[in-house]
């Protein structure tokens, strides 16, 4: 029965990994992990990184022994036999201390291509999480406009059915305005004959003037009414014509965000890539006032130019030392035949002749001129070690002013949302049941249009803040 639990236990554990895997197969982290396993500049750094270790055990080896040999082509005679060949080899020594100092150097830089290559990775982690806020943000502008063009296409079915209305109801008018108009010109011509003929024109003059006026009246009210709700038709299909084209750019924009992002995954630009609905705000887990100490410590940039400030101290140390003599030990080897003429007890011997060379450096001016060389290098890495810490407090503070707004942000357009979106709603209620305030609904959905994209480009902007103080701070997501 033990048995039987731990297995049930385990297959729901890997269950449970494998629905949390499937969740978050397309999410940020997901991105993140595959930018920096693909990355075609990572990868570059990391292989000049490679590239730098390689360079520890060449400059840290002796130089290569010299050999050299010569025959003699016709022996020559000596007292003791005759020389046929000489042998000679040599190795140079370097002064005590110069190779030790060569490979602190390519060691040193060695790390320095390290930290270029962390710093390569969190600007990619960067830009990958910003540009994907960005595709965030060009989605959620195309949905809301998407669903506010619902709405006007709405509106404009209601003004169509309402203009059609009104020209019907105008026609009827008109209509029955004519009948009546005869039914008392008939009353009035059929009126008591024994009025005299001034009071007959007067009556008819009366008459005709007020059956004018009637018509004149209705034709005013007809064309009135038709007019402007014929002009809140046309009004509304504009709107309907800028937001269509308006999505279009969009959806431009957001193939070319998505070819970005891809870019910096190394995949290819059609590539799909799955953006949520909606994001909520991240969290800063540490104070602001931290960001600066830890900037100041972990910034690859900064150690990086340490670093090579410390790679140049030990190449002025080594060149010091090649201002030295180099010593060379070595051995000549004399290969002697016998002399048939000679009686001598070393006739035939072969000569060995153990030799020391050593290395005159008498023309100083290379050598003051390497390490004068050295010395301005390393003034200009203290120069552009304080220019580097300067732009990194520059970059600090817009990066909080950016932090600091669209917090600000956040909460005036989740406000503004709402009170536009309950004042939309009230007059799609009036104009539906009346046909008037058509501007102010216009003006209305517009600003609430206006407010839900700022409210999503706030919260994509503030993690984007967020994003930037962690690649200030070498805070890595993906190691």
């Amino acid at each position: 029965m033990n048995i039987y639990k731990k297995i049930v236990l385990l297959f729901l554990t890997l269950y449970g990994f494998n629905v949390a895997w499937s969740q978050e197969k397309d999410s940020l982290p997901y991105y993140l992990e595959k930018a920096v396993k693909n990355n075609p500049t990572i990868l570059q750094k990391y292989a000049e990184y490679e590239a730098a270790l390689q360079k520890v055990p060449q400059v840290g080896s002796l130089p290569d022994p010299e050999l050299s040999a010569g025959i003699f082509l016709s022996p020559m005679e000596l007292v003791a036999g005759n020389q046929v060949a000489d042998i000679q080899l040599m190795q140079m020594f370097p002064w005590f201390g110069t190779l030790k100092a060569a490979k602190n150097e390519m060691s040193l830089m060695a790390k320095a291509k390290y930290e270029i290559f962390k710093d390569a990775k969190l600007q990619v982690l960067f830009e990958a999480q910003q540009t994907w806020f960005d595709l965030y943000k060009v989605n959620k502008a195309i949905l809301i406009s998407q669903k506010n063009l619902d709405i006007l296409n709405t509106l404009e079915r209601l003004s169509l059915i309402r203009f059609k209305s009104a020209s019907i109801s105008g026609r009827s008018n008109s209509s029955s305005s004519g009948n009546t108009q005869n039914n008392v010109a008939q009353n009035t011509s059929s009126g008591d004959s024994g009025m005299t003929g001034m009071s007959g024109n007067a009556t008819n003059n009366t008459n005709s003037t007020n059956t004018q006026s009637a018509g004149s009246m209705q034709g005013n009210t007809m064309s009135s009414s038709g007019g402007s709700g014929l002009t809140d038709l046309y009004r509304i299909q504009i709107e309907i014509s800028d937001l269509e084209n308006n999505i279009a750019l969009l959806n431009n924009q957001k193939n070319t965000t998505v070819a970005r992002f891809n870019s910096i995954l190394n995949r290819s630009a059609n590539e799909v890539v799955k953006i949520p609905d909606t994001i909520k705000s991240n969290t800063l887990i540490f104070p602001l006032l931290d960001v600066v100490d830890s900037m100041l410590v972990h910034n690859p940039m900064l150690t990086m130019l340490n670093f090579e400030k410390q790679s140049l101290e030990a190449r002025n140390e080594m060149v010091t030392k090649m201002g030295y003599p180099m010593i060379g030990l070595g051995f000549n080897y004399s290969l002697i035949q016998k002399n048939s003429m000679s009686t001598l007890d070393m006739n035939g011997n072969d000569m060995i002749m153990p030799m020391v060379t050593v290395t005159l450096p008498i023309y100083r001016k290379k050598y003051k001129a390497m390490q004068a060389e050295t010395e301005m290098l390393k003034t200009a890495t203290e120069y552009q070690l304080k220019a580097t810490k300067n732009s990194l407090n520059n970059e600090y503070y817009e990066t909080i002013q950016n932090y600091e707004e669209s917090k600000r942000r956040i909460n005036l357009y989740a406000k503004q949302y709402s009170l536009a979106n309950q004042s939309l709603k009230i007059l799609i209620k009036s104009f539906s049941a009346s046909g008037v305030g058509l501007t102010d609904l216009l003006i209305m959905q517009q600003q609430t249009l206006n407010y839900e994209l700022k409210q999503v480009e706030a919260v994509a902007d503030f993690n984007t803040a967020i994003a930037k103080f962690q690649r200030l701070m070498a805070y890595l997501q993906i190691q």
